[in-house]
């Protein structure tokens, strides 16, 4: 059974905000709320740098607060059912930021460096979003961080990206068998996929939309014509209001609901969303076979998702590679755990409730973990993409910083393969979500429909 991993839990949990396995800054935060240390000391050192053991306390306490496990028995109820220790937490706290370490070290060698420039834009696009210093001071303390210790964050994140391009020029094409494999393991998320068309008038203009759409239906008006003509989503109206598979956009609920009533060359009633006012014509509708013969039994933007993902996971196994090289090669200390830890627990307190295994789903995507209760497929480092951190600090939710502008450091965990596999999945179940915009930097837009653009008024 898989079990929910320490880091992945933050992500799971949309727990971006705290500083954690990625996160370059909290080392200067840890204290116990009063000014003093938790218990001093340094955790581990790699090839010499230390990494301190209140950086790993602070980031689990950081964890526990966010996530309402700062009673005990709380906490140790949490982890029995995740199958933890305390131990077992440190360690894999530990191993995060010894991965960072790796990363900042490699970075250097290879001379990779952030560019400062892109470092403030990202930082003063943030602090855009509040209305006073004052507030922006108090969202990083909210998160244990100084501004300086952000822009380490940022940092961190643009130079690993930049570290995993370098690697990822030596990765593997994917080979024609590489690519029937996965479409074959993926076919299930296009089958009954949608292809789309649209024509998007303002809320307002109800009537216009009434007599377009009497036209298109006796047959007076051809629906492309009408697109171009009418619609008001100027990126899709010069392609006949193409939008696309729907299991390759997120759509809005209102616009996914009504194309799933349509067969192929059916055309919608008027559809309201937040956008204002839809005609949908179905385009077509894919029934995937059994058994995938050929890649080219695809249709084509299936194809290209699949090779995106593809390369992305390709990509994916050279950092992994690479990281595991420098792990071997590195000088590595790992430090006994210290007495008087605020997040210990005697675990005999806490026997774990066996029967709850039963009814956990085994293919949630969770990170799996070997027998030693270490993750296999990890990446505890920075972020997957310098572009999902601009996507994160331009969206205007002002909430702590590091909720959108590093979330990386968390939701990194899964590594870009897994990310773009979840988002083809959620495209296919319609869950109304728009893709981020950093996503296609990372794998060339694997999950979120390669060379497709999404509608501007059919996503969220």
């Amino acid at each position: 059974m898989k079990k929910l991993s320490f880091a992945k839990s933050i992500a799971v949990f949309g727990l971006a905000a705290v500083c954690t396995v990625g996160v370059a800054g909290c080392s200067e935060a840890s204290t116990d709320g009063t000014g003093s240390t938790y218990t001093g000391g340094v955790a581990a050192t790699v090839n010499g740098t230390e990494i301190q053991e209140d950086t790993i306390t602070t980031a689990v306490e950081n964890i526990r607060a966010q996530m309402g496990l700062t009673e005990e028995q709380a906490w140790g109820e949490w982890l029995a059912e995740n199958d933890y220790t305390p131990e077992s937490v440190r360690k894999e706290m530990i191993d995060g930021y010894v991965d960072q370490e790796l990363v900042k070290q490699g970075s250097e060698s290879l001379d990779i460096h952030a560019d400062e420039a892109e470092v403030s834009q990202y930082v003063d696009s943030m602090r855009a979003n509040y209305d006073s210093d004052e507030a922006w001071a108090n969202a990083l303390n909210s998160v244990g961080m100084t501004e300086e210790q952000y822009r380490e964050n940022i940092a961190l994140t643009l130079e690993t990206q930049l570290l995993k391009e370098k690697v990822a020029e030596d990765a593997a094409e994917p080979t024609d068998e590489d690519l029937l494999t996965l479409a074959q393991t993926y076919k299930t998320s296009y089958d009954g996929s949608r292809k789309s068309s649209h024509i998007l008038f303002d809320a307002s203009d109800e009537a216009t939309a009434k007599e377009v759409l009497a036209k298109i239906k006796s047959g007076e008006l051809d629906f492309a014509a009408a697109a171009a003509e009418y619609s008001k989503d100027t990126g899709t109206s010069g392609d006949g209001g193409n939008v696309g598979w729907d299991s390759l956009n997120n759509l809005v609920t209102e616009y996914t609901t009504a194309l799933k009533e349509l067969g192929k060359d059916e055309v919608s009633d008027l559809v309201t969303s937040s956008y204002g006012i839809h005609i949908i014509k179905c385009t077509d509708v894919y029934e995937a076979p059994e058994t995938l013969e050929k890649l080219s039994d695809l249709p084509e933007e299936f194809q290209e998702a699949v090779r995106s993902m593809s390369e992305a996971q390709n990509d994916s196994q050279a950092y992994y590679t690479w990281l595991e090289g420098q792990r071997e090669a590195a000088d590595i200390k790992v430090n006994d755990m210290p007495e008087g830890l605020p997040y210990y627990v005697d675990m005999a307190n806490f026997p774990k409730d066996e029967s709850k295994d039963e009814s956990k789903d085994d293919g949630t995507g969770i990170t799996a973990v070997d027998e030693d209760g270490n993750p296999v497929d990890i990446d505890p480092v920075a972020s997957d993409s310098g572009d999902d951190a601009a996507q994160g600090e331009s969206d205007g939710t002002a909430e702590a910083p590091v909720a959108e502008g590093v979330e990386e450091g968390a939701e990194g965990a899964e590594g870009e393969a897994d990310e773009a596999a979840q988002q083809m999945e959620n495209g296919a179940q319609g869950d109304g979500q728009q893709p981020a915009e950093g996503d296609a930097a990372d794998g060339d837009a694997a999950g979120s429909g390669a060379s497709q653009q999404p509608a501007e008024g059919a996503t969220e």
